[in-house]
């Protein structure tokens, strides 16, 4: 499994710039995804990585050695696209096995890894059908299937589920999660939905506009987003900003806005004590900091709008203010539409960024 490094790697269509000078480290063995927005570029990083778009610029390096001018044959990859390209005249097996055949691997060896692979994505019974006479989850576990007799030190994923419907995708993610724990391969995955790539990453890598905005483990950009874009984009349901004004004094800080004040404890409140007073910031407040019990925390009054029934759980959307903002609770309380509730914040858990630059102070 070789380390990938991208050095600088560019790419243009064009004039068109669609990744600006990138750098990035993938570790051995590790699932790393790419995650952000449609068009932020992690598809055509991946692409560039498997060798079906050419660099404009920089290099990629497997274990040192450049690979930027080499056919996608040559790089030792494989791939899984969102789309299952499967061969509707052959069965499974041989699906699983047209590139083995291709490449003159020995029918016993052949019939030693597709049943292997086979069994370890539960297809092993379906070998003898066709691709029409299939579900999409078993669809994407033959091509993924395909992928992994190949036996390559890469596997590359590019939105492989999301073709599937919501249960069959939750369904996907355990066991691509169990299959990322039994594989010791690197595996670089492509996804816009942030769920799927807190559930399997190891790191996720979070983009928009070509660049890195950032990565660590989930929890690190769940708990400590560098921006404004990261605090927003990780997490369900996303968080709420509501503009106001940082204040401090006499050791003690807090936010002031429209329709609420909150002080600022914790770790956060350590970090902006020393910032310049009335300065304006965005406050980010997670739905899960919201208690329905106001000793939880200090209080905040909503205007409740929307009641969203998840079972377990409960969606509210409740206006602060002019801002809409969305807190998660227990489905055991219940609140009626068009009340004004009072609320309990967890205050260690607030988040500040710069209006200006979206950097959390």
């Amino acid at each position: 499994m070789p380390e990938i490094v991208f050095d600088k790697v560019r790419k243009s269509f064009g004039a068109v710039e669609v990744l600006p000078p990138l750098d990035l480290e993938l570790n051995d063995s590790e699932f790393t995804v790419l995650v952000g927005p449609s068009g932020c570029g992690k598809s055509t990083t991946l692409r560039i990585l498997a060798g079906l778009e050419t660099l404009s610029g920089g290099e990629i390096y497997f274990d040192g050695r450049p690979i930027g001018g080499l056919e996608p044959k040559e790089r030792d990859i494989a791939m899984v696209f969102q789309d299952y390209a499967l061969y509707p005249h052959m069965n499974i097996a041989r699906n699983m096995s047209f590139a083995l055949r291709l490449a003159g691997v020995s029918k016993s060896e052949i019939e030693e890894k597709v049943t292997r692979v086979a069994k370890l994505l539960n297809i092993d019974h379906l070998l003898d059908r066709k691709p029409a006479e299939l579900s999409g989850g078993q669809r994407q576990r033959v091509a993924m299937g395909r992928a992994m007799v190949r036996d390559a030190g890469t596997f590359l994923f590019d939105e492989p589920l999301s073709n599937l419907d919501a249960k069959l995708r939750a369904k996907m993610r355990t066991e691509l999660a169990e299959m990322r724990d039994t594989i010791d391969k690197n595996m670089v995955y492509v996804t816009h939905d942030q769920v799927e790539a807190m559930t399997l990453g190891d790191r996720i890598v979070v983009m928009s506009d070509g660049k890195i905005q950032q990565q660590g483990s989930p929890e690190e950009l769940f708990k400590r987003p560098v921006n404004r874009f990261v605090a927003g984009f990780i997490g369900s349901p996303t968080m709420n900003f509501l503009d106001g004004e940082l204040h401090t004094k006499d050791g003690s800080t807090w936010v002031q806005g429209d329709g609420y004040m909150l002080p600022v404890t914790g770790e956060t409140g350590q970090r902006v004590s020393q910032v310049a007073t009335s300065r304006n910031i965005t406050l980010g407040l997670r739905p899960s900091s919201i208690d329905p019990d106001v000793t939880a925390g200090a209080p905040i009054e909503l205007h409740i709008a929307v009641a969203e029934y998840l079972g377990a759980q409960s969606v509210l959307v409740t206006r602060c203010g002019q801002t809409e903002v969305l807190a998660e609770i227990a489905s055991a309380h219940r609140f009626e539409s068009g009340k004004v509730r009072t609320f309990g914040v967890a205050t260690d858990e607030l988040m500040i960024f710069d209006r200006d630059s979206g950097l959390r102070l």
